[in-house]
């Protein structure tokens, strides 16, 4: 991962947690895949509280010229995901975060 992105990532943790997001994990897969260099992966406590983690991450970003390729999950929020190509940001509640456990599918990526 490029200092530009790792600096992106890292930004990212600190607008979760200012948005009370738990369990951040900065994970660099950028060897293994060709989708993205990095996933920034939280949990919220609530639906409410994943969409306010997911809104501020996105408002954020946009104020600093950075717009996201595509937003899954928006209406639901159970899981979000926010696409800004170089680092997708997933925010779950507990409950999805465990059972889709995406830390264990890339277990090769290097943690930050």
């Amino acid at each position: 991962m490029d200092q530009k992105t790792n600096e992106f990532a890292l930004k990212i943790k600190d607008w979760i947690e200012a948005k009370n997001g738990t369990e951040i994990e900065i994970i660099d897969v950028g060897e293994l895949t060709t989708m993205t260099d990095a996933f920034v992966i939280a949990s919220g406590s609530s639906t409410i509280n994943v969409k306010a983690i997911a809104e501020h991450v996105e408002e954020m970003a946009s104020k600093e010229g950075t717009e996201p390729l595509s937003y899954e999950g928006r209406q639901g929020g159970r899981w979000i995901l926010i696409d800004f190509n170089s680092v997708i940001v997933h925010i779950f509640l507990d409950e999805e975060r465990k059972f889709y456990d995406l830390e264990r599918l890339w277990t090769d990526g290097k943690r930050i």
